[in-house]
């Protein structure tokens, strides 16, 4: 497992974290994370055991959040605090190092994910992927042209008999990704346009056109042998 100093920037103070990431499985878009930070327990905690009061801290400050070495944090857990508290005079805290695992999400251009449609748009498509959202533009669905129909809220192509929905499955690729601090702000680009991508009916529709020829054959073989 290969290891690296990250700097992550958390508004004006900056913290030495060392993050070691490998890929869960074959879950290929998800990341197990140990990083190493500082922590302050305030007096208030001092009751609670120290794991305990190190992981609520932990978890107000990284989940949910998003950095550009792990993607967006969307668990913390199993902290381990090694050595004594520090005590700074005149702060009544006690300040620890901590060790963590963080389950993250972060995808990759030219990735491609299973998503599900969540809205459909004059110019595209919002697909979700992870906890991120990201647009699939109508010039982006398939080589064929799409119109938008606002009355049936879909986006429609007549020359290919397509059309696309919400609540739709689709195979996509990612094409430019921009990460922001939330998942909301974050701006992630899809397309459709390879061969292979695109709606799984879409998918499937050569696939059973296929089977059906083979069949047509294998029927004609017989009649030709009797």
């Amino acid at each position: 497992m290969a290891e690296s100093v990250k700097i992550i920037t958390f508004k004006n103070e900056i913290r030495k974290i060392l993050v070691f990431t490998y890929r869960c499985g074959e879950v290929f878009m998800y990341y197990l994370n140990l990083i190493e930070d500082k922590i302050r327990i305030p007096p208030s905690m001092f009751g609670s055991k120290m794991e305990d009061a190190a992981l609520k801290i932990l978890r107000e400050r990284y989940e949910g959040r998003i950095f550009k070495e792990t993607g967006i944090i969307l668990s913390v857990f199993e902290p381990e605090i090694s050595g004594e508290g520090v005590v700074i005079p005149g702060d009544p805290g006690a300040y620890y190092t901590v060790k963590f695992k963080s389950l993250s999400f972060i995808p990759y251009v030219n990735e491609v994910f299973l998503a599900e449609v969540k809205d459909i748009v004059e110019f595209g498509a919002f697909a979700s992927i992870g906890p991120f959202q990201g647009l699939i533009h109508i010039t982006q669905l398939s080589k064929d042209k799409f119109f938008y129909d606002k009355k049936a809220k879909t986006l429609t192509s007549k020359a290919a008999k397509k059309s696309v929905k919400k609540g739709d499955v689709a195979l996509v690729k990612v094409s430019t990704i921009s990460l922001k601090t939330t998942a909301a702000d974050t701006k992630i680009g899809l397309t459709m346009r390879p061969d292979g991508l695109g709606l799984l009916q879409w998918l499937e529709k050569p696939q059973t056109e296929a089977k059906s020829e083979k069949t047509k054959k294998e029927e004609a073989k017989k009649e030709e042998k009797k």
